[in-house]
């Protein structure tokens, strides 16, 4: 895209930027991994980002007393929950992943919480079951305590329900609502939480990963509340966890949240609206005001003489920029159709990021043959390293001019910047500059499976391809049952199966991926798959559908077709039976009954 002069867009935006109403917006970021000394991250109490990406909540040193341990993590900026203005009320989201690990032991405590609470919240003295929260060693105590939390609790104190649980908690450690949390603390399984507010319905949702019989559940809790008659307009919000006489460690993996309240800055505090641009309001007109009307009529046509003109101008100039955006629009077509599947809650976050073109061509020697890793079916895929993160990546460079190359690449952006789990490649970032598409990923020093599998110079023991096949199948149960929508891959094959360091599975090109809802996705997959078969299978090959329709059908891109009410069944007639198919085929001779014979061999 042609860039115009940086001295006229200053001009322009800072003439036009006069006649914009100020607002407050929502809250948005997305932590995928946590780097120690993040500024967005307030820690207090044992509470610190371990050098895995995650944040350790209580201590979990082994030459360190793991008992007593307490500590919070909580956004560097508080969020504005309601406004007294206007009297609105925000919605907000999150999601985050979390484990608490008793590392084998069958007695433990005692959980973490995420939590709204006053911007000042109270020091971390009273560990154990206050989690964290309580200003002082009463923990049913409303009238000194002020939080709203959903604490997974693992410790079972006089006022809490039986066993491991998850609870919603309002100014008290005894939950308003409660359920048995089905988990593995023994193991430390990582648990998805994801947990929304309506302000319309005042309904606190929450939706968390259970382990029952060795197999992923979701379960849901949910509670009536209005957050406006608890909490101030502005709170802290994080996470919480603390141990007492027994002790877990607590670890929080990943954080993404977003709230909606916006302020108007022109809502004054008694709820009228002002505009910044209007006069102050005029005293009632004395002498000196009335001998000076006619000089005041004078000054106002001059006023709207001038400000006319500079409207008609900052008008001219708008169009300018229009008229020569317009000119180079076939520039910007890949962004046209990218902003049909990606939202700027990616450029707010602290997850994946956005790269420009110099950067990473920087990083990959300018996309020299010598640093090509790969080529797929929509580009190449080169080594490079970004001094930023002091870390060598993968860039995939989807091809120039095609159009489902921009419809793979947005889709990717959009749905791997979400996902989050250790069997799944990382996005680091993106970048769409120059009609270039640009895909930055974490680098898989062994490659992809398929070099192992079919090239002689390496070789998988069966060790290495179990663990492959686990790996792999713990990112599929992600993807189809434990994240929020059900991801139909689509593509999986050995070449978009990397291998770390360790040979450990990573599924990753995730550009023909769909989402879809829980409960639907099975069911019409498995339909367009059966009603394709059945239509191959047609005894009439002249019926039969072309490789390329079926694949239209399977990409969701074409209609299903109609199947005929009555298909005609074909007759199949057995091969003529000879003495060498059978010495090859079975394990044993025929005899002259055509049954098997016991003491025949395998040959």
């Amino acid at each position: 895209m042609g860039k115009l002069p940086a001295p006229f867009l200053l001009f322009v935006f800072s003439t036009l930027f006069t006649l914009i109403i100020p607002s407050a917006g929502g809250l948005s970021f997305n932590f995928t991994s946590f780097s120690p000394g993040d500024p967005n991250i307030t820690y207090e109490g044992n509470a610190s980002s371990s050098g895995g990406g995650n944040i350790q909540l209580t201590t979990n040193q082994r030459d360190a007393n793991l008992n007593s341990s307490s500590g919070r993590a909580t956004y560097h900026i508080p969020m504005q929950l309601w406004d007294r203005a206007s009297g609105n009320l925000t919605d907000f989201t999150t999601h985050f992943s979390f484990s608490i690990n008793s590392e084998g032991r069958t007695a433990y405590g005692d959980g973490l919480a995420f939590f709204l609470g006053p911007e000042e919240l109270p020091p971390l003295r009273f560990l154990g079951e206050g989690l964290g929260l309580l200003r002082n060693k009463q923990p049913l105590n409303t009238t000194d305590n002020q939080f709203v939390a959903v604490e997974f609790d693992i410790f079972q104190n006089d006022f809490d329900p039986p066993r491991e649980h998850v609870g919603i908690d309002i100014n008290s450690m005894k939950s308003v609502n409660n359920i048995t949390w089905e988990c593995d603390i023994r193991r430390g399984k990582t648990t998805e939480a994801w947990i929304s507010y309506n302000s319309s319905t005042n309904n606190l949702s929450v939706s968390f990963t259970g382990y029952i019989n060795n197999t992923n559940e979701k379960q849901f809790l949910s509670h009536i509340v209005s957050l406006r008659d608890i909490l101030p307009e502005r709170v802290t919000f994080g996470f919480s966890a603390s141990t007492g006489d027994l002790y877990a460690i607590h670890t929080l993996r990943s954080w993404d949240f977003s709230s909606s309240l916006e302020i108007d800055a022109n809502v004054s505090n008694d709820g009228n609206v002002t505009n910044p641009l209007d006069p102050p309001a005029a005293s009632p007109p004395n002498n000196s005001t009335r001998r000076n009307q006619k000089k005041s009529r004078t000054g106002l046509a001059v006023g709207l003489g001038v400000g006319g003109g500079a409207i008609v101008v900052g008008a001219a100039m708008a169009g300018f920029v229009f008229m020569f955006m317009c000119r180079h629009e076939e520039d910007e077509e890949g962004d046209h159709v990218l902003e049909e599947y990606m939202d700027d809650e990616f450029e707010r976050g602290t997850g994946p990021k956005k790269f420009s073109y110099q950067e990473l061509a920087r990083a990959t020697n300018n996309f020299k043959d010598e640093e090509k890793l790969g080529e797929g079916g929509f580009g190449g895929v080169y080594k490079g390293f970004l001094k930023e993160i002091d870390s060598f990546v993968a860039v995939k460079r989807v091809s120039r001019g095609s159009k489902q190359g921009i419809k793979e690449y947005a889709a990717e952006v959009k749905i791997i910047s979400r996902l989050r789990h250790r069997n799944l490649v990382q996005l680091i970032g993106w970048c769409h500059e120059r009609k270039e598409l640009l895909l930055v990923y974490e680098f898989m020093p062994h490659g992809s499976l398929d070099s192992h599998l079919f090239k002689e110079t390496s070789l998988l023991p069966w060790e290495e391809r179990y663990r492959i096949a686990q790996g792999l199948t713990s990112g599929l149960l992600y993807l189809h049952e434990e994240w929020e929508q059900c991801v139909v891959h689509r593509d999986i094959k050995s070449s978009n199966i990397m291998l770390d360091s360790e040979f450990n599975a990573k599924l990753g090109d995730f550009g023909l991926a769909r989402l879809v809802d829980h409960g639907k996705g099975s069911q019409t997959t498995v339909e367009r798959l059966m009603i394709v078969g059945l239509s191959c299978a047609h005894p009439d090959e002249h019926l039969r559908p072309s490789m390329r329709q079926s694949l239209h059908v399977l990409n969701f891109d074409a209609p299903l077709p109609i199947l005929p009410s009555k298909m005609p069944v074909p007759s199949y007639f057995a091969p003529p039976i000879s003495a060498s198919s059978l010495s090859i085929m079975s394990y044993g001779s025929a005899d002259s009954t055509g049954g098997m014979n016991d003491s025949s061999s395998y040959v």
